[in-house]
């Protein structure tokens, strides 16, 4: 089945996510970072670049274990209207 293509919001969406990740990362390598969530260095590569803008539940579940991230906030820093005042 072919999925609908994503809209601009969920695009920016999965550029926030990459760039979250990325910098969650730090000094590892990708390909040390890939390996110990059970993924490839180019599905990590692809998520960090926003070339994957949604990557699956588990997929985000491993990295934020790694990382010591918790998916509540991972999802509240890359919502459309993060740090704006309401």
């Amino acid at each position: 089945m072919i999925r609908p293509p994503l809209n601009a919001e969920q695009l920016a969406r999965g550029r926030a996510l990459g760039d979250r990740l990325r910098k969650a990362r730090g000094d590892r390598s990708i390909v040390d970072a890939a390996t110990a969530s059970g993924m490839s260095p180019e599905t990590l590569r692809k998520i960090e670049t926003g070339r994957l803008p949604s990557p699956s539940y588990f997929t985000v579940a491993a990295l934020c274990r790694l990382y010591g991230l918790s998916m509540d906030r991972l999802a509240d820093d890359c919502e459309p209207d993060h740090g704006s005042v309401a």
